[in-house]
């Protein structure tokens, strides 16, 4: 089950159907899709129709003298290439193709993202012998590739390989008896829900309606049947099949949707709080500047060249943003967003507990963690050569004021190192976004608190 072998089919597919003799294929083919896409959109009728395309071209490839004496391996990648090729010119009239396909991919992806967020393996009743973070996290990635490929063997492949990767894990894993479903499947749901694979419900229907039926028995039926009561599962996943109390899963749904909302449920409360500190910093900042101006005026001569000067420092001035600034500014750009979550989805640890971490995440945290003080170090050689002292607790001294002017004015460099002292903070292991705030930190968790959601910090 190989993409390079249904690659090498439809390549040795597409030679065939260059040679003359296989021109009435090629009109067959042609005929069929163009026939197929005209017509409106009816699962049942398009699988139908596929299924008997499919079928009716296997028989008359054997028959036919371009495959003479070729074995049945042969004839299979035949069959192959010409699901690949077809499937590929019709995914978009066939794939999600009715409203309430897309509207179950959009539940059921939401209801993943909620879960994945507090699941533990001891909430599916896997044993602790199956326990392996590392495998796990590969069955998620081959999950997770099922959007990249457009015909159906491709996407079966996916499921698959992910299903092979938990099978060899529970074998190895058992000393005794060889596992049985009931090991099996839990391990399918948790590495499910932690891969969240897009449109699942339709890329599973896709298989379901256009894989050839020759193609779709012995191992590659088995697992694929074992994902569409994952898939149930997952859709009526309750308190009680996570052997949860009732108000526990109730309060771990909600915290979850604190966190993949933004951290907020009212964004034009939060927003016009920020507005308002954001418009404090700026009066603030305008005065200070003024005062400089002031200052600057009062030394400086009054000749035509000392005014162009000091509109050439005044343009100067206006073009350095604080880093407060820029905080602040992103922190709205966030608030606004349809769907904050997906801002940190390069971040994998944002929302994970301690209880999560084992101690393979150590070289993915170690890696995070390098990235995130490169662009911080990054960020402030842009603001001018600002200091690059890194704040890793509070108990530790102040950053140094190390500060490259481009001119001798004092007023200059007064400006460069306030944009020195402004301050980044992180949180040690559980998250990795580049940049915090102090004061929006305290808006959100003052905000969280009076609408009774859990109170969350960021720093």
């Amino acid at each position: 089950m190989e993409n390079a072998d249904v690659f090498l089919g439809l390549q040795d597919f597409l030679e065939r159907m260059r040679q003359p003799a296989a021109a009435d294929f090629v009109k067959s083919i042609k005929r069929f899709i163009v026939s197929f896409s005209n017509n409106a959109p009816d699962p049942e009728r398009d699988s139908a129709a596929v299924q008997a395309f499919f079928a009716n071209m296997e028989v008359a490839f054997g028959a036919h003298p371009l495959w003479a004496g070729c074995s049945e391996e042969e004839l299979d990648s035949a069959g192959e290439g010409l699901e690949k090729y077809v499937m590929t010119k019709l995914f978009t009239r066939v794939f999600a193709s009715l409203p309430d396909d897309v509207k179950h991919d959009e539940q059921l992806s939401e209801k993943m993202s909620l879960v994945q967020q507090f699941i533990r393996p001891e909430n599916l009743d896997i044993k602790p012998t199956f326990q392996n973070e590392t495998s796990w996290l590969l069955a998620q990635k081959e999950l997770q590739k099922i959007n990249m490929y457009k015909a159906p063997r491709d996407k079966l492949v996916c499921i698959l390989n992910c299903c092979k990767i938990i099978n060899n894990l529970l074998l190895n894993a058992s000393n005794e008896n060889p596992p049985g479903a009931d090991d099996f499947l839990p391990v399918l749901i948790y590495v499910t829900i932690k891969a969240n694979p897009p449109q699942l419900h339709s890329n599973l229907l896709y298989i379901q309606r256009y894989r050839r039926q020759s193609g779709l028995v012995s191992e590659a039926a088995y697992f694929f049947t074992n994902m569409l009561p994952v898939e149930a599962f997952i859709s009526n996943i309750d308190a009680k099949s996570l052997s949860m109390e009732e108000t526990e899963f109730e309060k771990n749904m909600e915290f979850a949707r604190a966190l993949l909302s933004g951290l907020s449920t009212d964004l034009d409360g939060l927003s016009g709080q920020i507005n308002q500190m954001a418009g404090q910093d700026q009066r603030e900042q305008n005065e200070s500047r003024h005062q400089m101006l002031k200052r600057d005026h009062a030394i400086r001569p009054k000749s035509s060249e000392g005014k162009r000067s000091s509109k050439g420092d005044q343009s100067s001035i206006t073009k350095i943003p604080t880093i407060s600034e820029l905080e602040n500014r992103g922190a709205s750009i966030l608030l606004k967003e349809d769907q904050p979550s997906k801002v940190f989805q390069d971040y994998p640890y944002m929302f994970a507990h301690a209880g999560d971490l084992t101690i393979n995440d150590v070289e993915n945290l170690l890696n995070n963690y390098k990235q995130l003080v490169f662009k911080y170090v990054c960020l402030l050689k842009g603001s001018d050569g600002a200091s690059a002292a890194f704040p890793f607790s509070r108990s530790q001294a102040q950053p140094q004021q190390h500060v490259e002017t481009v001119e001798k004015s004092q007023d200059n460099r007064e400006i460069v190192q306030n944009i020195g002292k402004s301050k980044l903070h992180l949180q040690s292991t559980t998250m990795s976004t580049p940049v915090n705030n102090n004061r929006l930190n305290a808006v959100i968790t003052e905000h969280l608190k009076e609408n009774g959601t859990p109170s969350l910090t960021l720093n």
